[in-house]
């Protein structure tokens, strides 16, 4: 927002900006002790009706971290991440987004909704957030 004689003027963004939401998807495996590894991202811009999630299931990391862990259910659960469809068909991204990413207790959660500004195209903002957030 910027300031113009005393009054507060709203700026729009620029036509090739986008804002954007993401998340990040979180292998939890034991709930009480909060430990996590991040295995997916979610990204939602309203503007665009866009939506995009990808997994990476790097099974070294996550006997590391849960030697017992189940990875064919675990690849099996992630899945619904990757799903248009949920909770139902046909809902506006922004609620499908919503829903994937509302707080969870259980062994697969998001991490909280943060915002951004695309100044390049969505694709290559979620490329870059999911080697950075996600592969490293």
């Amino acid at each position: 927002m910027n300031m113009e004689n005393g009054m507060v003027k709203k700026e729009t963004l620029a036509p090739d900006h986008n804002l954007f939401e993401y998340a990040v998807i979180r292998y939890v495996p034991r709930i009480e002790r909060e430990e996590f590894i991040n295995i997916g991202l979610i990204m939602m811009c309203k503007r665009q009706r866009w939506l995009r999630s990808e997994l990476c299931i790097d099974e070294t990391r996550i006997k590391a971290l849960a030697p017992l862990a189940d990875i064919s259910l675990l690849k099996r659960q992630s899945q619904l991440f990757l799903k248009r469809d949920v909770p139902q068909k046909g809902l506006p991204i922004e609620e499908t987004y919503r829903w994937l990413t509302a707080a969870k207790s259980a062994i697969l959660q998001t991490s909280p909704s943060h915002p951004g500004i695309s100044i390049t195209d969505l694709d290559s903002t979620f490329t870059r957030l999911f080697r950075e957030l996600v592969e490293s």
